[in-house]
């Protein structure tokens, strides 16, 4: 098992998106500010495949919840 820490780029490289920084910054600056009442895997950018995959990761409390809340509450501002 793989229990390293996880990164943005590793988080957005499992989710198919480009992984670099400028990358990173961009889409969250594009899809920025999430609304409150919106749980991050249920807004509408993420395919169905991404969706899931936020959503187990938090459900399972994986090794990849904690990036996964640091992108929601940077998704947030």
């Amino acid at each position: 098992m793989d229990t390293s820490k996880h990164t943005f780029s590793a988080l957005f490289e499992q989710l198919g998106l480009p992984s670099d920084t400028q990358s990173i910054e961009d889409f969250i600056a594009k899809h920025s500010p999430l609304p409150s009442e919106i749980a991050l895997q249920d807004a509408p950018f993420w395919s169905e495949s991404q969706s899931r995959f936020l959503e187990e990761g938090l459900e399972e409390d994986s090794d990849w919840a904690e990036i996964i809340d640091e992108l929601d509450a940077l998704m947030r501002h």
